[in-house]
């Protein structure tokens, strides 16, 4: 047991903060000291050693758990710890069955992500110090003058000062994961993979929101695709962006000259909620990243037909960049040396059969591959096609499906993806995102990472999407 304690403890980070806030509105974070490590975990009682935090029934309880204990039992005392979907300083607790643990008139029980506001709310805690060392208390995010705690072994949000029944250690999981996916624990979609300096890093739509009203933006980074470091908050629509404040969709970043541009699609929550492309500049990949001109780079409406969402930039050989975006219509426009301005007149329409959104252009060989995805996100056949050309610009010779659902392994709504060549070889990767499993959908999304392999006249295998 102190071997499980100490190799999950080990990974905790200290932090420090203050605040106040109310159910409705949208409080600013709690005071908190400590973040659990994200990925699997199980919850051991401090002053009930032995007992776990578990769901029976879909209600949260603490009860014995031991090596004899059932597997359904064990399943049950194992979380996934994963970004707060109501806040990303705190943590939300994902069960096997891909319900969330939340409160509901006080009491704890897992239910499934609707994705609103008063849900995520309530699915949120920001972790405190607990009473003894080394042990966490959880506070509500949006009443974070209750704690978790176990009242008769049932849990409940009550008032509570720190206690070592609103106490407890975070251990290695009771039924540790066998699949790989997903690369980062939690709802994360659109996921854009890039190598800058033969490091990789992940930019994704944090995902979860009815509507997909997400606000801001994370980078993650990998040494090996495996071992993900989170970057945090590289740009908040809410203080970052004056002209969005809303639909913090599909980002991508680019370099150029020691610059990094990340270009993604915003709206507002209320009045007019046409989308919108904007630019964003840093000196590191990892941000922080601020709006490089006070405006959108497409505007919405500027040219008709679509939606201007899911940009992507594509840098040939010869150091030009191109700009690809579109929903319903595919556009592309070459990008001027400064990354952050282009020619309006030449904008190009080059809309395939079967495209829906989600653009992104590589290059292999002396081929340039366009892939786009089909469908609606909403959609279990949403799915990755592409075509090959000569140039940035096409023309294109459609190849057909690459990436679709592979229903015998519970994998449904695979695309918007992106493409990465592991530097200095000739191996690549898919990026993706699929519905959660096992209870996703087209707003509970999760990132993985495949292979993507090329036959001998350079077409791309189909990818079988892996768990």
């Amino acid at each position: 047991m102190m071997l499980r304690m100490a190799a999950a403890l080990a990974l905790l980070v200290i932090h420090s903060g203050s605040h106040s806030g109310s159910h409705t509105g949208t409080p600013p974070p709690p005071a908190y000291a400590a973040a659990p490590p994200t990925g699997a975990h199980s919850l051991e009682s401090v002053d009930h050693p032995g007992r776990y935090v578990r769901h029976a029934d879909f209600l949260g309880r603490l009860d014995p758990v031991t090596s004899a204990a059932t597997t359904q039992t064990k399943l049950d005392a194992t979380f996934t710890i994963v970004n707060g979907l109501a806040a990303p300083h705190c943590v939300s607790f994902q069960a096997r069955d891909g319900r969330f643990l939340r409160h509901r008139d006080w009491r704890l029980r897992t239910d499934v992500n609707t994705g609103d506001a008063a849900f995520r709310a309530d699915a949120t805690f920001c972790a405190t110090d607990g009473s003894a060392a080394g042990s966490l208390s959880f506070a509500s995010y949006n009443y974070p003058e209750r704690r978790v705690r176990h009242r008769d072994f049932a849990l409940w949000l009550d008032p509570d000062q720190r206690s070592a029944g609103s106490s407890f250690r975070i251990t290695a999981p009771w039924a540790p994961r066998t699949a790989k996916g997903p690369v980062i624990p939690g709802l994360f979609a659109d996921p854009h993979l890039a190598a800058f300096d033969g490091r990789y890093y992940l930019y994704p739509t944090t995902d979860g929101y009815a509507g997909w009203r997400g606000t801001y933006y994370k980078a993650f980074s990998s040494a090996d695709l495996v071992n993900w470091t989170d970057h945090g908050v590289i740009l908040d629509h809410g203080p970052d962006v004056s002209w969005a404040d809303d639909s913090a969709w599909a980002p991508a970043v680019a370099t150029r000259d020691g610059r990094y541009y990340l270009y993604f699609s915003g709206g507002r929550a209320t009045g007019d909620t046409t989308k919108q492309l904007g630019v964003a500049v840093a000196a590191s990949p990892t941000g922080p990243f601020r709006d490089a001109l006070g405006r959108p780079l497409v505007a919405g409406g500027r040219v008709a037909g679509g939606q201007a969402i899911d940009p992507m930039v594509f840098t040939d050989d010869d150091g030009r960049s191109y700009l690809y975006w579109g929903q319903g219509v595919a556009r592309v426009v070459r990008l001027n040396a400064d990354m952050v301005s282009y020619d309006p007149a030449q904008v190009r329409v080059i809309t395939p059969a079967g495209y829906n959104e989600a653009p992104f252009v590589f290059k292999r060989d002396g081929t340039y591959y366009f892939m786009w995805s089909e469908n609606d996100t909403r959609s279990e056949d949403y799915r990755v096609a592409y075509a090959t050309g000569a140039g940035p610009l096409g023309p294109w010779t459609p190849r057909g499906v690459v990436l679709r659902k592979r229903l015998e392994a519970g994998v449904k709504g695979t695309g918007h993806h992106s493409v990465v060549r592991a530097p200095g070889t000739d191996v690549w990767h898919i990026a993706y995102h699929r519905f959660a499993v096992p209870a996703g959908d087209g707003t509970n999304r999760e990132t993985t990472i495949d292979r993507m392999e090329f036959n001998a006249d350079g077409t791309i295998r189909p990818v079988v999407p892996t768990l």
